[in-house]
This record gives structure tokens, sequence and C-alpha cells, in this order.
């Protein structure tokens, strides 16, 4: 139990220790843009900045992916539909196609909320999404929250309900959640994702785990649709001129 507590106390001070270097360094890498794998679109959570996937946004970046920061979010404190909409504003603006998108805790919920909503209407822009300790089915904790921004994360509030209860986006998704996450005491098991639940403790340090970029990178080295329909064909091309 010890051990427990002092773990959610370190979780605290890395995020706090995270925010602080977001003030000195509050833009990314202007390089991260530069890329020819497909663009990656990094979602952070509730009052946090892209600092927070800094290290897998590098990770990525050195696989060859172009990485994206949504400024408009500012530190997402707003509801979940209106910042799904800045960043699919985002997408539509730099004409990103066939993303990969990471993201964590709420920025989960604005992923599934990209990939169930806005692409009913506006088409499929998002290949798959890495989801770090989202609360898919909300969080407990939320019904005591003395503020709106986290009350959204209610079991029963309206948005949380109606992206648990569309599974269509769910097989394009990898759930990532620690064993032990104070915010999600049930964890973030999604059904019909891929869940992989991490020997970590804290709702944030495991953002830098070893195991998750482990995830991480086997994530990232699939093919996405397009790609792996590219080389269907150009399997196919090679097999009719061998036969």
């Amino acid at each position: 139990m010890i051990g427990k507590i002092a773990g959610v106390l370190l979780d605290y001070v890395w995020a706090g220790a995270v925010e602080l270097r977001h003030v000195l360094r509050p833009n990314p890498p202007k390089r991260w843009l530069e890329g020819t794998r497909a663009p990656v679109i990094l979602l952070p959570g509730v009052y946090e900045t892209w600092q927070f996937l800094a290290l897998v946004g590098h990770r990525l970046h050195r696989r060859g992916h172009p990485v994206h920061v949504v400024a408009g979010l500012r530190h997402n404190s707003s509801p979940i539909a209106p910042s799904a909409d800045i960043v699919w504003n985002y997408l539509v603006e730099h004409d990103l196609r066939h993303v990969l998108v990471v993201a964590h805790s709420k920025g989960g919920l604005i992923g599934k909320h990209l990939m169930v909503v806005q692409e009913a209407t506006g088409g499929r822009r998002i290949d798959r999404m890495l989801a770090v300790a989202t609360p898919f089915s909300g969080s407990p904790w939320a019904d005591f929250a003395p503020i709106s921004s986290l009350r959204a994360f209610r079991r029963h509030d309206r948005v949380v309900s109606m992206l648990a209860a569309d599974a269509r986006s769910n097989a394009r998704i990898l759930s990532v959640y620690p064993k032990l996450d104070q915010f999600l005491p049930k964890g973030s098991e999604l059904e019909g994702a891929e869940n992989v639940r991490l020997d970590v403790v804290g709702h944030f340090r495991v953002l830098v785990a070893p195991t998750l970029l482990e995830a991480v990178d086997r994530w990232a080295s699939a093919p996405t649709a397009e790609e792996a329909v590219s080389r269907g064909a150009d399997a196919a091309a090679e097999g009719g001129q061998v036969a």
C-alpha cells in the first residue's frame, strides 16, 4: 500500500515538472513536421499540453512520422465535442489523412469523438488511435468534481455515454493503461479494442514507461490501411509478372 501511495505522489510530482517544462518551452520542435510516413497527431488530456506526450512525439518523429500538435486546444479544458471540432478543423485545414492519433486521458475521448462523429459526415481521416489511460466509460471520481471541465468525465455524462455505446471505431483503437490509475480505478479497457495493461503506477507517468514506448513502437510499425492496400497491389503485380 505504501508503495502505491508513493507511486501516486511521484505521479503528481512528474506532472508538475512537465507543466513547468511547458512554461520554459511552450512550442513543439518545428522539425516534428518533417517526415514521409503517416502523420501523427498528439491529443493530451485535460489541463495538459503537448509536453505530456513529448517523449512519444520524439520517438515517432525519429521513426519518420511528421508529428502535429493542435495549438487551438490550449490546455484542453473545453468540452469534448468542441475540442473535437477544433482538431477536425486542423485535420481538414492541413489536409491530413491516414492519421495516427496518440492520445492521453481526455485526448482519447476527443479521438474517439472524431472517429465516431466527425468522420460520419466528413469522411475517414484517422487510420487508428493509441489511447493511454483514457476514461472510455467515465470516471467514478468525476461525480464529485468541483468544476465542469472535470465533471465532463462522469459515467452518465451525455457525451461519455454516447461514445461508450458506439463501438464502430473500437477495432481501430489500442487502449493502454497502468495497473493502478488513481483517476480510473477500473482501468481503461474498451470492448472490441486491443487492450494492454502495463505494470505501471500512475495516470501520468505511464506516458514515459519503457513498456508504453515499446507498445508505441509495435503499434506504429503496423501499416496504415492505405499502405496495406498499396503493398497488396504491389505483391499482386509482382505475382502477375512471375506468372
